[in-house]
């Protein structure tokens, strides 16, 4: 399947979340977990912990930035696609889950990436 110019620079962009997030010590459990309600970008196991991470690129912070767009009805979206995820993947249930949200942001300096742990509930 060919991606889309804007679904590269989106992979991208998750690649180079995961590559941040295995260096500071996660482990990545799934990538792009899809399913009837939405995509989980990252499945990451952080210790005993489940983290579930949710990747924004903004190529500027004109309307708010790259945490700005995690909207109410996003964060809902993707705590039903963690329901669909623990039901296939039962192994998964015995962890506690949080919802991460990592921000890659251009800056004059170069790429500027931030890590929001328990971003929402």
């Amino acid at each position: 399947m060919t991606l889309s110019p804007r679904q590269e620079v989106g992979r991208r962009a998750e690649e180079q979340a995961a590559e941040y997030l295995e260096g500071r010590g996660l482990e990545l459990l799934h990538a792009n977990h899809r399913c009837r309600f939405g995509e989980l970008d990252l499945v990451m196991r952080d210790g005993a912990a489940l983290a579930i991470v949710e990747v924004r690129l903004r190529q500027s912070a004109q309307f708010g930035g790259a945490a700005a767009s995690v909207t109410a009805a996003k964060q809902r979206r993707i705590r039903l696609a963690t329901q669909h995820l623990l039901l296939t993947h039962r192994g998964l249930r015995h962890f506690p889950i949080r919802f991460d949200v990592v921000t890659i942001e251009p800056t004059a300096a170069g790429t500027h990436i931030e890590w929001l742990r328990n971003a929402f509930l």
